[in-house]
């Protein structure tokens, strides 16, 4: 049975001489399709199967099995992001990141809420908005689906929703006064931003206002905390912490 879906392909594996696997997130989850000759340089579909590519795919659906691509019609091929390495580094470690998470227990509204949400990040990046932020934007959303939400509310030791003094990635968020045993001061400012980036519409977004030294602080709090609380090792998260620092 033919079917048409829209998704963005996350991954593609070499298939035989000619052909590949690629992994299509959708709003209903990830589809494995087959794509028979896409290797071919004059294949129909070696474009659309490419990683990064938001398109329409037409396949033979084959449930709980490898399905088989027909044709498809690439929506965006992302060339602003293809062509910066920092920009791919990103999108790169996006891909990963969703697709472990897409690995939990997840209701189907949340899916479909992630593949917006992840769909939306790519097209900013595309459209050239701050990279790092944009992707800790998603990074702080995404938390929820892993089990492990900031609570930017109140100490994350005695709950007290007064006198907050910082931020602790170590210790899992806010810190009261009376919690506090010496950890590094972290402006509260930057848990208003945190706060921002996690009720923000990411579609709504065209531009963003935010000194770079509360976007690296940002960065370092959360490269920490996924650290420390979501037990997911990233080789791709590895690379882009090296390219971060150049």
């Amino acid at each position: 049975m033919l079917k048409k879906i829209e998704g963005i392909v996350l991954s593609e594996t070499k298939f035989r001489e000619t052909s590949k696997i690629i992994n299509v997130f959708t709003d209903s989850g990830i589809k494995g399709l087959i794509c028979k000759g896409a290797m071919n340089i004059k294949n129909k579909n070696r474009v659309s199967s490419m990683k990064l590519i938001l398109g329409n795919f037409n396949i033979y659906d084959k449930e709980d099995k490898l399905s088989t691509l027909a044709d498809s019609d690439v929506i965006n091929y992302f060339p602003h992001i293809r062509n910066d390495i920092t920009l791919i580094s990103y999108a790169s470690y996006l891909c990963d990141l969703v697709y472990q998470i897409l690995k939990q227990n997840l209701l189907k509204e949340d899916i479909k809420n992630i593949y917006d949400l992840f769909k939306n990040t790519l097209l900013k990046l595309e459209d050239g908005l701050n990279p790092m932020a944009i992707t800790n934007i998603l990074e702080v959303k995404l938390l929820d689906y892993l089990g492990v939400g900031l609570n930017l509310t109140s100490c994350t030791i005695c709950g007290n929703k007064k006198d907050i003094v910082t931020l602790s990635s170590e210790r899992g968020g806010l810190l009261c006064k009376n919690c506090y045993h010496g950890e590094r001061l972290v402006p509260l400012s930057i848990v208003k931003i945190l706060n921002m980036y996690y009720l923000v519409d990411i579609k709504s977004i065209s531009k963003l206002t935010i000194k770079k030294d509360s976007i690296y602080e940002i960065n370092q709090f959360l490269n920490n905390y996924y650290d420390d609380y979501t037990g997911l090792y990233l080789k791709s998260k590895n690379f882009l912490k090296t390219i971060e620092k150049l």
